[in-house]
Parts: C-alpha cells; sequence; structure tokens
C-alpha cells in the first residue's frame, strides 16, 4: 500500500504544479484582455462615437432618434445603453460579442433606420465599424462614414 500511496502523492505534487502554471496563464491572459478593453475603451472615447451620433440625432433628426451605447463584456445593461438581444433594435450579432462597444443611432422614417458603430477586439487587433464597414480607426474616418452612412440609410 505504500507504494500505491507514494505514486498518489507525487502525482498530487504533479498535478499542484500544473494548477499553478494554467492559473498564472488564465490570469495573464485576463491582464492582457482587460488592458485591450482599457485600450479600446480609450479609443471609442477619443473618436467621441456617441457625440457625434448625439450630434447626427440633435441636428438631422431634430432630436426624434435615440442614441444607445452597449460595452460588450459589462454584463448589466445601464441607462442609456442597450442589451444587445433587446428586440427593439435589429442589431447583427456574432457570437463572440463581448470584445465590442456598439453605439446606435436608430430613428423612425419611413421604417426603422440606424447607424450602428461598432469599435472592437479581434485576433489581429482593433478594429471600427460604421454600419459593418471598416474604416480607419480615426477621428475623420469616422464623421465622413456616419455621414455617409446617414445618406445611404435615407437613400439619399
Amino acid at each position: 500500500m505504500t507504494n500505491w500511496h507514494d505514486r498518489l502523492l507525487r502525482l498530487k505534487q504533479e498535478l499542484a504544479e500544473v494548477r499553478a502554471v494554467r492559473q498564472r496563464r488564465t490570469n495573464e491572459e485576463e491582464a492582457e484582455l482587460a488592458r485591450e478593453r482599457d485600450d479600446l475603451s480609450r479609443l471609442a472615447d477619443g473618436l467621441g462615437t456617441a457625440g457625434l451620433l448625439a450630434d447626427m440625432n440633435a441636428t438631422l433628426l431634430d432630436g426624434r432618434g435615440r442614441v444607445e451605447t452597449v460595452v460588450g463584456w459589462e454584463d448589466e445593461t445601464v441607462e442609456g445603453m442597450i442589451d444587445l438581444s433587446s428586440p427593439s433594435l435589429d442589431l447583427e450579432e456574432d457570437e463572440d460579442d463581448s470584445d465590442v462597444i456598439t453605439s446606435v443611432l436608430a430613428w423612425e422614417e419611413g421604417g426603422q433606420l440606424e447607424i450602428i458603430v461598432d469599435v472592437g477586439l479581434t485576433d489581429e487587433g482593433t478594429y471600427l465599424q460604421v454600419n459593418g464597414i471598416e474604416i480607419r480607426p480615426e477621428r475623420d474616418a469616422l464623421e465622413q462614414a456616419l455621414l455617409e452612412a446617414f445618406r445611404d440609410e435615407l437613400e439619399l
């Protein structure tokens, strides 16, 4: 029995080492993801996406639309933010939308119209999309894409 018990103790030690390595790796991955998400939040804030959509709503729609934002990795829906699964907005969802900040300008004008801006992370890095079209993550590119998206929504 002693031999068996010794083998179990060796296996237990081996398991402890493997678990410690896995835990360190998990902690490092979580820390990296948190850094990437912080960078993503700073980019979205720096681009002023919600402010640009609010300006469009006030100027072009006389405030008749609504601007909402959701941060994909936050569990709770906060006032002024939307739940991506909400039936009120027809958002195209990926299964991995957790690393994205989505801002939407939605309004009724001969049907439900919307401009969706996604700032997100992929394995390749950060991306910025307006209505599914990827653009440079720069303010001037975003402004131009928003104007074009508005025209496209109204078929101007």
